[in-house]
């Protein structure tokens, strides 16, 4: 059981998406696990052969507790399998649901009806799922007597739905036709998530030193620039404002790399790329601040698409494990909620955030004229045990001297 975020302790096996025989490459996503903010696809670390699955889906874990065994370097499946045969699964939790192992039960007759929906066993992903789709689970439990109800379960049902459509109206108002990112969060899983928070940021506060720096960027030649670019292009081509903050800020913190990093056991650890968190508020409440790998390095019509899609997932708990725990720095944005400044809490084990304000029109200097210009405030949050405020105002500078020249951005 990987950790997927700073404060995770325990995880749920959702499901399986390898069997024992497959081969699996390494970053190839072997399983889904339930954590506090949410699901999440776990990639493999290694390349191999699934040998034995020892965890069962639905089963709560701690971290590090063994999920399955691969076969590697000439280790043949049978082998592995019979010498970790002894190696019990970790017992689960009071809290998780009842072992797959449970005798199947008599399928009912036909006239029988489905069970309550609170009665079907089926993972969190695969309950959220039903509801945004639409879908019965206990009509879809029916399916499969004496086995948990999976997220491919509900989508094969709306699937099979859409393409035959029921020659009788249903008497049950059905969301299939809405937009799945407006699903709202359960209100045990808001709980849970706001503790996390909680937890991490109670965290952060007590243990960084924080140091606040802020400044006013001028972003009449980005504006007018962006603007310029999206008319000759398609409205899929074009390039918002948050995606040129965003390059900015892995380009200006590749010339500060004390702000890129980790500090873990009272060592600073250089980040191994510049993976920009991107903090994105969940419908029905949460926060979550997954990772865009190598931000510095990406043309900028390849950032707006990657930054947009890995939202759009984090909307839909589509994300992956190394998009959770990546991240190096972390940047927030609420200027589409009018605020005009933010001073961000550092995520640990990270050492700097940088929050955007609104865009908005003031009196500035530019050249020898007063006019009205669009300006923006930038902040940076930043670990005094890592850096101290020059550094810090270094990064500010590099981040206002490359906003002035969106086309080296691109």
């Amino acid at each position: 059981m990987p950790t997927l975020g700073a404060d995770m302790t325990r995880g749920t096996l959702v499901e399986w998406h390898v069997k024992p025989g497959d081969a699996v490459a390494k970053g190839q996503v072997v399983c889904t696990v339930e954590t506090d903010k949410g699901a999440v696809e776990v990639e493999c670390w290694e390349p191999g052969t699934v040998a034995r699955l020892v965890a069962e889906p639905m089963q709560s874990l701690e971290v590090g507790a063994p999920l399955a065994f691969l076969a590697q370097g000439g280790e043949t499946v049978a082998d592995v399998a019979k010498a970790t045969e002894r190696m019990a699964a970790p017992a689960p939790s009071a809290a998780a649901a009842q072992p797959a192992v449970t005798p199947a039960p008599a399928p009912a007759p036909p006239s029988a009806p489905p069970p309550p929906e609170a009665h079907v066993r089926a993972s969190p992903a695969a309950r959220r799922r039903a509801e945004e789709l639409g879908i019965a689970l206990a009509t879809v439990a029916q399916r499969k007597p004496g086995h948990a109800v999976s997220i491919a379960d509900v989508e094969r049902a709306a699937a099979e739905r859409t393409a035959a459509p029921s020659s009788a109206p249903s008497s049950a108002p059905s969301s299939a036709g809405a937009p799945a990112a407006a699903a709202s969060i359960p209100a045990d899983r808001q709980v849970a998530m706001r503790h996390a928070i909680a937890s991490a940021m109670a965290r952060s506060k007590r243990e960084i030193p924080h140091y606040y720096l802020g400044t006013e960027i001028l972003l009449e030649r980005a504006s007018a620039w962006l603007e310029t670019r999206n008319a000759g292009v398609g409205v899929a081509d074009r390039v918002l404002l948050a995606a040129v903050q965003v390059k900015a800020v892995a380009r200006a913190v590749h010339e500060t790399p004390e702000l890129n990093g980790f500090y873990r056991d009272g060592t600073f650890i250089p980040g191994s790329g510049v993976h920009v968190g991107i903090a994105v508020a969940l419908r029905g409440g949460g926060l979550i601040a997954p990772a865009l790998h190598e931000a510095d390095t990406l043309p900028l019509a390849e950032l707006m698409r990657r930054m947009a899609d890995l939202i759009e997932r984090a909307r839909r708990e589509r994300l992956r494990g190394a998009e959770l725990t990546d991240a190096t720095i972390t940047i927030t944005n609420l200027g589409d909620l009018g605020v005009e400044t933010v001073f961000g809490v550092i995520s640990p084990p990270q050492v700097a955030l940088v929050g955007f304000g609104r865009v908005v029109r003031k009196p500035a200097v530019v050249g020898d004229a007063v006019v009205a210009a669009r300006v923006v405030h930038a902040t940076l949050s930043a670990d005094h045990r890592v850096s101290d405020g020059m550094r810090g105002a270094r990064f500010l500078a590099a981040l206002d001297r490359l906003l002035q020249s969106p086309e080296a951005l691109a």
